[in-house]
Order: C-alpha cells, then structure tokens, then sequence
C-alpha cells in the first residue's frame, strides 16, 4: 500500500495515538460511532464513517469530528459496531479438515478450491463458504474498507502472505485458506475462527468469544449455514455433503 506524498504519515499517526490516548480507542460504541477501525499493532478506534479513498487510504471520520487518512496496510478489519444482544454463535458438528467431498461443478472456482484446500487441510465447503459468504464468487470484488477479491484479503493479509494481487484468484484463496487454517489452529474452534477472519483476531480476543456486533455474528451464522446446516453443508453451493 503506498504512501501519500504529502510528508504528512508522522503527523497522521500521532493523531491516532492522541485519540487512543483520550479514550476513543475503547471497546464500547460511543455516541455517533458506527465502526470500530482496529490496527495491526491492536489499538482500536472509534468512528463514524469510512471511505475507501482513490490514493489506497482509507479516510476515518471522528465522532467528536475530524478525519484520518489511514493507509490500509495499518488496519487488521474495520467491523460495523452495531450491538447484538442474542446469544452467540457456536461451532456446528461438522469438522472444518479436509475431506474429499468435490463441489458440485455449478460452484465456480470448485477445482480451485479443492486444490487449495487439500493443501491447507480445510473442507473445500467451508472455503467455499466464506467465499460466497464474502465476495459472492466475484474476483474483482472491492469493499468499503479496501478488501479485495474472492476472500475480501485485506491488505495486511496480502502483504503478510506475500499476495502482489489480490484479484487473482489463486494467489487470493491460497492466502485466504491458509489465514483460515492459522486462525482455527490458534482459536481451536470455528465459530471463533470465522469471527476472527471477519473482525480480526483481536477484536475475538478483547471480546473472548465471538464479539457482540451484528455484523461479525450475522456473517458466522451465514458462512456456518452454509457449510453445515444441520450436519451437511451445501445449502447455498447447491449439494449435501456429510463432513
């Protein structure tokens, strides 16, 4: 993610550690919050909106007013903050490990991902899954807050997994895959895994368990539902398979 030639990258992080420091950083949603904007080395902001700008930042607009450009690179997710209040999510029975179960041939990308799965030890349904849960199956999709691809990578995930472009298929589900796998191994369950790959690893961590926001819990229901509804998944890809 490239910088702005303005000299101003100093002066935007010290903002940021001005506003953590007067509190904004919390975890509770403030008065004219709507998002929660959470960095790579864990501090987390409260804002009112956020725009993908043309330059690759992304502009956080401040409750109390005020903006930050914010390079993408230096944000872990940006989660919408609206509470829920129902109980959580829970892992289904279905093992997320790799079983070999083709997709249908209607799935697009399906010997993608089952390559890509049996390298990572994922249930191709499961990836599948959050494919459709996060781009629909559209490579070249772009989010509000600069994810890309077929599994939204944002782009500390790209750098991290060594991705020069996220709209290419292999290289974005490869990556998206192995980050999957990484967080059902340090969460050891996959309700808090998918959690995490949606609100960030921190934000499950701050929360222990799945955090209280809509959107995270919305999405966790949506990818599980799909992958196993009841004890199969296949209810949006289009065929019952037993994990």
């Amino acid at each position: 993610m490239r910088e702005t030639g303005d000299g101003r990258r100093g002066t935007r992080w010290t903002w940021v550690a001005l506003a953590v420091a007067a509190g904004l950083a919390g975890w509770v949603r403030e008065g004219g919050a709507q998002y929660l904007a959470v960095f790579v080395d864990g501090r987390v902001l409260s804002v009112a909106a956020v725009r993908l700008l043309e330059d690759g930042a992304l502009r956080l607009e401040l409750p109390g007013g005020g903006r930050l450009d914010i390079p993408v690179n230096r944000l872990e997710s940006v989660v919408d903050a609206a509470p829920e209040t129902s109980p959580p999510p829970t892992s289904p029975p279905c093992s997320p490990r790799f079983a070999a179960q083709p997709l249908p041939d209607s799935v697009p990308f399906r010997e993608l991902i089952d390559g890509v799965s049996r390298a990572v030890d994922l249930h191709p349904w499961l990836v599948a899954a959050v494919i459709e849960a996060e781009s629909r199956f559209n490579p070249g999709a772009v989010s509000r807050v600069g994810a890309r691809g077929l599994m939204q990578l944002m782009p500390s995930v790209s750098e991290r997994f060594g991705v020069s472009d996220p709209h290419d298929p292999v290289a974005n589900v490869t990556a998206g895959s192995r980050y999957l796998a990484e967080l059902i191994g340090r969460f050891g369950d996959l309700a808090l895994a998918l959690a995490a790959y949606n609100a960030g690893p921190r934000a499950v961590e701050r929360s222990s368990g799945v955090p209280p926001y809509r959107e995270t819990r919305e999405y966790v229901r949506r990818v599980l539902a799909t992958f196993c509804p009841g004890a199969a998944p296949g209810a949006v890809v289009g065929q019952e398979a037993t994990p």
